[in-house]
């Protein structure tokens, strides 16, 4: 409401809409032109979106791969930098691929890791996606999987769910794009994403520069 009182109410207010349609990234009868879905930043050029229910299920298709990618984000680093110390401390095997990089496709290292782990997630995500997939969005959110244990979200007035909504989600398109920049950095690299992302924040913290 307050983008189509400072912007007018075509297009729900949304400039990122009204240059899309401007820039032909967006056909004119798409549904996406006056949603007012949050995040919505008109970009559908393949016409995608046919219609609400089908930019609805690409919206929870977006945020579930956007917090995948939070969690692999932060947890591809974090493996590569504990798992050696706690692996020598316990006296177990490093379950790191070679050069102390996370294990996956690329890197290889996955056949170390207990296929318990593997049938585990599976089952796991087997279950989160059977309950997505009961319904429609009638009466949920995209992406609303009715997990809140600490009613952070449900207690919240509807402007401040939706403030948590475009955060989630501007947080997992990033997180998209970094989990991506892991892989090819590892890959590419010589060294693995906490010897490399050290040395690009060291700077920030010594004043020194990047050495490499």
């Amino acid at each position: 409401l307050m983008k189509m009182e400072r912007f007018g109410d075509a297009q729900g207010g949304n400039n990122d809409v009204r240059f899309a349609l401007e820039s032909g990234l967006l056909k004119p009868d798409s549904v996406l032109v006056d949603n007012i879905m949050v995040g919505n930043k008109g970009f559908d050029p393949a016409g995608f979106a046919k219609d609400a229910e089908t930019l609805n299920q690409y919206r929870e298709a977006e945020l579930k791969h956007g917090r995948l990618a939070m969690l692999a984000a932060l947890g591809w680093p974090v493996s590569e930098y504990f798992q050696p110390l706690i692996a020598k401390s316990l006296g177990a095997p490093d379950l790191l691929a070679a050069g102390e990089k996370a294990p996956s496709l690329l890197n290889g290292g996955l056949d170390r890791i207990n296929p318990l782990f593997f049938i585990a997630t599976l089952g796991f995500t087997a279950a989160v996606e059977n309950f997505g997939l009961k319904g429609g969005f009638a009466d949920r959110e995209p992406g609303d999987l009715g997990f809140d244990p600490l009613n952070l979200y449900y207690g919240s007035d509807e402007a401040t769910k939706a403030d948590y909504r475009l955060k989630e989600l501007n947080n997992g398109r990033l997180a998209m794009i970094a989990i991506t920049a892991y892989v090819i950095e590892d890959f590419f690299g010589q060294t693995n994403v906490v010897t490399t992302t050290g040395k690009v924040a060291a700077p920030f913290v010594t004043g020194q520069p990047i050495e490499l």
